[in-house]
């Protein structure tokens, strides 16, 4: 893959950076604190003997952290991972392959090489939930019975929901997406590439629904603005974001912080708008405003499509029946449990889960334990009071070389993890270094169930 040339430059002004040396140790004992084995990871002698049938649905982030942080607590118990990908994407990482910062492989690794001993992986997608069974039935017809279900499925990411869109496009004639896949990352950076040779009119958004790393499409924004300067070519370029409503992120003081950002880099921003079509061979895409619909031209654009929950699951009993998420069909879960709301021995974690925040990774890494401290406590007769805040984690690159480590709850509280350290408003070379290179090994520790 081709790298950003102007990327040495930037990596030897990193390099002339000089970190206040206490601040940049006190940084490093609490990331190896974060690595280190949590609380609720038992000894083999403090292992819970049971039978259990525990089913976990999907092999992601999600999936895989449940099974590590089960097997470390459970004896006995027999716990099926059920996934049809054999293939692990370190999704946070899409980002930096579409900004040429990252290799395509550094997103790409395998699904078992996470899965703990003594937990079986089925590689097969599950066609159907049936929560008053008390089973899952795979696609090749298999039914698997549980006591307790993990739902970890992940989400489905709707392309076909734009009129006209082509997953097989992205990366030609101006069309990226940086969600498709490490490929489609890949390709898009070949475009995003191209555009910053050229200039033009560059056209980002993102979708109406829930998704994942809401602050991608803000990232990426930003690092399209940044190439463009660093190649010459920001006079040449009109950069729009379109906004799905009246801000630019969930949290208000986040939100206008991006909107003074980008007055400041000069990137128009048009609100209430929702992508509805595009015309590939044109380059036109149409959104959908309160007062219609309206074209716009584009020489690059990045698709951020709409997103909600597996067919298996939104046909399923899981999802909520009634409120804002019913179309999605997220799963009904409590929100500090993470407990099903009408099956007790059902939990959702990760990207399905139907809950107000926590669609990152970051999330997971809170979620999870909380999940499985209220499942293990219930095998042993118990009862848990761990609660999920919400907690969600936001690093957003705003130029190569700098980002903000924006973390926050429920509330929308910012709750930074380094206070005094890292600002979560201000624009860092340290909260980058945590993004490109600190956060995948603890993103693996996460996997593994030392997280």
């Amino acid at each position: 893959m081709t790298r950003a040339p102007e990327l040495s430059d930037a990596l030897k002004t990193l390099e002339t950076v000089k970190l206040d040396r206490r601040a940049f140790l006190a940084l490093g004992t609490a990331g190896a604190g974060s690595l280190l084995l949590h609380p609720g990871s038992a000894r083999a002698a403090d292992k819970i003997k049971t039978t259990a049938r525990i089913v976990i649905a999907g092999a992601g982030a999600a999936g895989l952290s449940a099974a590590s942080h089960l097997a470390q607590q459970l004896d006995g118990a027999k716990i099926t991972l059920i996934d049809a990908r054999k293939e692990h994407f370190y999704q946070p990482g899409f980002t930096l392959v579409a900004a040429g910062i990252k290799p395509q492989e550094y997103t790409v690794s395998s699904t078992a090489e996470y899965v703990p001993a003594g937990v079986e992986l089925v590689t097969e997608r599950i066609a159907e939930f049936d929560p008053e069974g008390n089973k899952v039935v795979t696609e090749s017809g298999k039914a698997f019975a549980y006591d307790y279900l993990i739902v970890a499925t992940g989400m489905k990411l709707d392309y076909a929901a734009i009129d006209g869109m082509d997953v097989e496009q992205i990366g030609k004639n101006g069309l990226g997406s940086i969600y498709h896949s490490p490929a489609g990352a890949s390709a898009t950076w070949q475009a995003l590439s191209a555009f910053a040779d050229k200039g033009g009119v560059g056209v980002f958004l993102r979708p109406a629904t829930e998704m994942k790393c809401a602050g991608a499409p803000l990232k990426y924004t930003f690092i399209t603005d940044d190439h463009l300067r660093r190649r010459g070519n920001r006079g040449k370029a009109e950069i729009i974001y379109n906004a799905h409503n009246k801000a630019f992120f969930s949290v208000p003081i986040v939100s206008e912080k991006v909107r003074m950002l980008f007055k400041d880099r000069g990137i128009k921003t048009q609100m209430d708008r929702v992508l509805k079509s595009i015309d590939l061979g044109k380059r036109i895409a149409t959104f959908s405003t309160p007062e219609g619909t309206t074209e716009l031209p584009y020489d690059f654009i990045n698709i951020i499509p709409p997103m909600a929950a597996p067919d298996s699951v939104m046909n399923s009993p899981l999802p909520w029946k009634t409120g804002g998420w019913v179309a999605e069909g997220w799963l009904e879960v409590n929100k500090g449990t993470l407990r099903h709301a009408r099956f007790p021995n059902v939990f959702g974690v990760g990207d399905i889960a139907g809950v107000p925040k926590g669609k990152t990774a970051a999330s997971v890494k809170w979620q999870v334990p909380v999940a499985v401290d209220h499942l293990v406590a219930d095998i042993a007769g118990k009862t848990s009071d761990s609660i999920y805040n919400g907690y969600t984690s936001c690093p957003l690159i705003t130029r190569l070389g700098q980002a903000m480590l924006v973390e926050f709850d429920y509330e929308n509280n910012l709750t930074p993890s380094f206070p005094g350290l890292i600002a979560p408003l201000e624009e860092l070379w340290i909260s980058w270094v945590m993004k490109t290179m600190a956060l995948k090994p603890t993103y693996i520790s996460m996997l593994r169930g030392r997280a």
